[in-house]
C-alpha cells in the first residue's frame, strides 16, 4: 500500500512552516493562524467546539487562546444566558489580520495544485474529504476515551 498519510505529512508540515515564517510579521506563531481563522468565520464559537474543529486537545486549544489573547487578536465574552461558558470573537486586530491570512492560503493552493486540472482537484478534494470523515470516528473514539485495537 503506497504511504499516503506520509505524503499528506510532509506536505502539511512544509505549509505550516512556512505559514509560521510568513506570519511572524503578524505576531501569529505556530499554527495561531488556524484559530484566527476558524474564530473569525464563526464568531461565537465556545473553546470546545473548536477543539473540535481543529482536532487538537482542549489544552493546547487554552494555551493558544491565552496567548491570542494577550495579543489583542481575540476576545472572550460571557454567553448571555450561561456566565459559565465563554464565547469566541476575533478582535479588530485579528479582522486586520484575516485577509493576509485567506492571501497566504491562496497562495499556498495556487502553489501545491500546480500541473493538476480541475477535474483532479475536485478529484483530489473529494477523496480528501472523504479520509477526514474516516478519521472524525477515530478522533471522536479516541477523544472520549476510548482505546483503538490494532
Amino acid at each position: 500500500m503506497q504511504d499516503v498519510l506520509r505524503e499528506i505529512g510532509m506536505i502539511a508540515r512544509a505549509l505550516d512552516s512556512i505559514a509560521n515564517i510568513e506570519f511572524k510579521d503578524v505576531q501569529l506563531t505556530r499554527g495561531q493562524y488556524l484559530y484566527l481563522v476558524r474564530i473569525y468565520e464563526n464568531p461565537g464559537i465556545i473553546a470546545e467546539q473548536l477543539a473540535g474543529m481543529i482536532k487538537v486537545d482542549r489544552t493546547t486549544v487554552a494555551r493558544s487562546l491565552q496567548q491570542l489573547e494577550k495579543k489583542g487578536i481575540i476576545e472572550r465574552r460571557n454567553d448571555p444566558e450561561n456566565k459559565k461558558i465563554k464565547r469566541l470573537y476575533v478582535t479588530d486586530k485579528g479582522a486586520e489580520i484575516y485577509p493576509f491570512i485567506l492571501r497566504e492560503n491562496e497562495y499556498s493552493n495556487r502553489i501545491s495544485l500546480a500541473g493538476f486540472s480541475a477535474d483532479e482537484i475536485a478529484q483530489l478534494h473529494d477523496m480528501l474529504v472523504r479520509m477526514r470523515h474516516n478519521t472524525d470516528k477515530s478522533w471522536d473514539f479516541v477523544t472520549k476515551g476510548g482505546h483503538r485495537e490494532y
